[in-house]
C-alpha cells in the first residue's frame, strides 16, 4: 500500500468496503441538519405536507436542547412506523414521473433519518381512523416494529428532537448561542408562516410565546410578520401569463431598506434564494431605486411543477427553471408594472389579496388560457401642452379645468406670496362632485414654505413634494428621450465657465463621446478652465457648472462608454435632480396645476429617483381623526 502526502497530513489507502447505516446518515446528516433551523424547516414541511391546519413549535435553548412540532395533520399509520426514520423511505413519490413533478415541500426521505443520526427523535402520531397513537423513540436508524408502542394523542403527529449532535461533539462545538441559533429558527418559522397563511402557527421558546399566527389573508399575515410600515408601504400585485402567475406584494421605494433581510420569494409556496429570480426584481426595481438601497417583497410564484427543479441543492433552497428567461421577463414586467400606478391611483384592498392559486373567497381559480404577459403598462404618456413644465403656465393653468387659476368672476388670480408664506385665499373653483374624470391628485390650493404643494382631490387633502415630482418627471423624460435618441440639445449664447481641477479637464477629454451621448458639449478653454457650449434642452434653466460637475464625477466613477451605458440610469438621475424645480420656488396656481397633470401622466411617479415618495394622501377620515370630529 502506497501513501499520499499532503503537507504535514498522510492518508493511507485502504481496500474500498461499504460505509455502515449510521455513518452513511451522519453524512448526510451534514448536508440536511446545518443547525437547529434546519431541523425545524423539516419538521414544518412534512407538517404541512401531511395536511396540518395548526401547528405549535416548542424550543429550548434556541433549538439546540430540544425542538417538538405537534400539528393535527393526517398522522402516520402503525404499519408505517418502521419506515418513518429509515433512509429513502417516503410516501411522497412513487416514481421518476413524481420526481419530475414535485408538488409537496418534502420528498428526498431522507431529513428525519438524518436527524436521528445526529440526535434524539421521539415519535407520537395517529392517523384519523386510528383508535389510538403509536409512539417510538430512536438515536439512529435500524428500528424495528417491537419499538413501537400504543400512546394517547388526538390525531396529528408530535415530533420530539432532543439533544442535537450529542454523539458528534465537533460539530456541536460549530453551533452559536443560544440566542443567535433561536435567531435562525424564528427565520424559519416566519418564512413558513407567510408561505401558508391558510394555517394557524404557535412558537414557543423555553415556555414563553414568541409568536402566534392565527388563520389569515395573505395580506393580514404579511402585515403581521413585515410590520405595519411594509403593509403601509408596498404595492399589491397579481399577474397571470398561461401557467404563471406571481403574487405578493411589493415594497415602495420608501420602504427600501441598508440590508436585503426583508426578500422572501416563493415558488409554487417553496421558500427559494435563486440569483434569476433576484436580479429580475432588483432590474424592476432599477428606476425608482439607485445605490446601495434593498427593495422589500414578499412575492409567491406559481407555475407548472413540470417546469421547475427543486431537487438540485440539500437543502431545496434553490431551484432550476426549464425557461428561466420566460420567467425572469415575467417577474421583471409584472413588479415593475406594480411599481409603476398612475399618480393617485388607490392601491387594492391590502387584506384581501388571496392564497396563490386562490381567488379573494379562497375557492381554487384554474389558469387562464396562454396569453402575452407583457402587456401595455396602462400610463399615459405626458399630453403636448405640458412638454415643458411651465411653457404656457397660465395657458396650463386654464386647461386643467374649473378656472384652476382664475376666480370665480373670471379675474386673474393674485400674484404669489413672498417665499416662506403659505399661499392662501387662492379662489379656484375646486370640484367636489366624483365625477370619472375628476383628476386623481385634484387641484392645487397653495404652496407651503415654497416646498409642498396642498391640493383638493376626491379624497381629501394631498401633499407633494414639488422637487421629488419634478425630479421624476424629467427623469422620465430624458430616460424616454435617451432611448429613442431623440435627446434635444440647447446651445448656449454665451457659454457656461467654471474652474476645473486637472482631473475633470482629464475626463471631458477622454469622455466625448458619452457626453454627447448625454446631450451635452463641453469643451477645454484652458487647462484649469471649462466650458459647456451645449446642454439638454430639459436642463438649460438649471446650475450649469454644478450639473457640468456632477455629470463629469458620474462619468469619472463609472469610466468608460460601457460601464457608463450600465449605470447610465443613475447620471441620469444626478442630471434630473439638479434640473427639478428647487425649493423656495414659488409657484403660482397654473404651474402648480401644469404639475400635478404631468405627475398623472408619468410612470413612477409616487417616488423620486432617490425613492422618495413624492405625494401623500390624507383622506378625509385622517383629518377628521386628527381634529376629533365626530367624537
Amino acid at each position: 500500500m502506497g501513501c499520499i502526502f499532503f503537507d504535514r497530513y498522510t492518508w493511507t489507502m485502504n481496500a474500498i468496503q461499504v460505509l455502515p447505516d449510521l455513518l452513511i446518515s451522519q453524512i448526510a446528516a451534514g448536508e440536511v441538519v446545518e443547525r437547529p433551523a434546519s431541523v425545524l424547516k423539516e419538521l414544518l414541511e412534512n407538517s404541512l405536507d401531511a395536511g396540518a391546519a395548526e401547528i405549535q413549535v416548542s424550543l429550548e435553548s434556541g433549538g439546540i436542547a430540544r425542538i417538538q412540532v405537534e400539528d393535527d395533520g393526517d398522522g402516520i399509520a402503525r404499519e408505517d412506523f418502521a419506515l418513518a426514520l429509515a433512509r429513502h423511505a417516503t410516501s411522497k413519490i412513487r416514481s421518476l414521473d413524481d420526481l419530475e413533478a414535485v408538488g409537496s415541500l418534502g420528498f428526498r426521505g431522507e431529513a428525519l433519518a438524518s436527524i436521528a443520526s445526529v440526535a434524539r427523535v421521539a415519535l407520537t402520531s395517529r392517523t384519523h381512523g386510528s383508535p389510538h397513537a403509536w409512539t417510538l423513540s430512536a438515536e439512529g436508524t435500524g428500528l424495528t416494529d417491537s419499538a413501537v408502542e400504543p400512546a394517547a394523542r388526538q390525531p396529528g403527529t408530535t415530533l420530539t428532537v432532543s439533544d442535537l449532535y450529542f454523539n458528534t461533539p465537533a460539530r456541536r462545538k460549530f453551533l452559536r448561542t443560544e440566542a443567535t441559533e433561536f435567531g435562525h429558527c424564528e427565520n424559519v418559522f416566519e418564512r413558513i408562516a407567510l408561505a401558508r397563511p391558510d394555517a394557524g402557527f404557535l412558537l414557543k421558546h423555553n415556555g414563553r410565546v414568541s409568536a402566534h399566527y392565527r388563520v389569515q389573508t395573505v395580506g393580514e399575515r404579511v402585515g403581521a410578520i413585515l410590520g405595519k410600515e411594509f403593509s403601509a408601504a408596498s404595492h399589491p400585485l397579481e399577474a397571470e401569463a398561461g401557467t404563471l402567475a406571481l403574487r405578493g406584494f411589493a415594497g415602495a421605494p420608501q420602504a427600501a431598506r441598508s440590508r436585503a433581510d426583508a426578500q422572501y420569494f416563493f415558488v409554487n409556496g417553496r421558500y427559494v434564494r435563486d440569483r434569476l429570480l433576484s436580479h429580475a426584481v432588483r432590474e424592476a426595481y432599477a428606476d425608482v431605486l439607485h445605490g446601495d438601497r434593498q427593495p422589500a417583497y414578499v412575492l409567491f410564484l406559481e407555475l407548472d411543477p413540470r417546469g421547475v427543479d427543486v431537487n438540485v441543492h440539500p437543502a431545496k433552497t434553490e431551484v432550476r427553471f426549464r425557461d428561466s428567461r420566460t420567467i425572469h421577463q415575467f417577474i421583471f414586467h409584472s413588479v415593475k408594472r406594480a411599481l409603476s400606478p398612475a399618480a393617485g391611483q388607490a392601491p387594492v384592498a391590502y387584506a384581501q389579496i388571496g392564497m396563490p392559486g386562490q381567488d379573494r373567497n379562497g375557492a381554487i381559480v384554474p389558469r387562464p388560457a396562454y396569453r402575452p404577459f407583457q402587456p401595455d403598462l396602462g400610463v399615459e404618456q405626458p399630453v403636448a401642452a405640458y412638454q415643458s413644465l411651465f411653457a404656457r403656465a397660465a395657458g396650463a393653468g386654464a386647461a386643467a379645468g374649473e378656472g384652476a387659476g382664475t376666480g370665480a368672476d373670471g379675474t386673474q388670480a393674485p400674484a404669489p406670496l413672498p417665499q416662506g408664506s403659505l399661499q392662501t385665499g387662492l379662489p379656484l373653483a375646486l370640484p367636489h362632485s366624483t365625477r370619472p374624470d375628476a383628476p386623481p391628485l385634484g387641484y392645487a390650493l397653495a404652496q407651503l414654505h415654497g416646498v409642498y404643494i396642498l391640493a383638493q382631490n376626491e379624497a381629501g387633502l394631498v401633499l407633494v413634494d414639488m422637487h421629488a415630482a419634478h425630479e421624476r418627471i424629467v427623469y422620465e423624460k430624458m430616460r424616454n428621450a435617451l432611448d429613442a435618441g431623440a435627446i434635444q440639445r440647447q446651445a448656449l449664447l454665451v457659454p457656461a465657465m467654471f474652474q476645473a481641477d486637472s482631473v475633470e479637464v482629464a475626463t471631458t477629454e477622454e469622455q466625448q463621446a458619452a457626453l454627447d451621448m448625454l446631450g451635452f458639449e463641453i469643451g477645454v478653454a484652458s487647462p484649469t478652465t471649462l466650458a459647456v457650449r451645449a446642454v439638454p434642452a430639459s436642463l438649460a434653466g438649471g446650475d450649469l457648472s454644478a450639473l457640468a460637475r456632477s455629470v463629469l464625477a458620474d462619468l469619472r466613477e463609472f469610466g468608460a462608454t460601457e460601464a457608463l451605458a450600465a449605470r447610465r440610469d443613475e447620471v441620469l438621475s444626478t442630471m434630473a435632480c439638479h434640473a427639478a424645480v428647487r425649493a423656495n420656488r414659488i409657484l403660482s396656481a397654473p404651474e402648480m396645476n401644469a404639475l400635478l397633470r404631468e405627475m398623472e401622466a408619468t410612470e413612477r411617479a409616487g417616488s423620486c429617483n432617490h425613492g422618495r415618495p413624492t405625494w401623500y394622501q390624507l383622506s378625509m377620515a385622517d383629518l377628521d381623526r386628527l381634529f376629533l370630529r365626530g367624537r
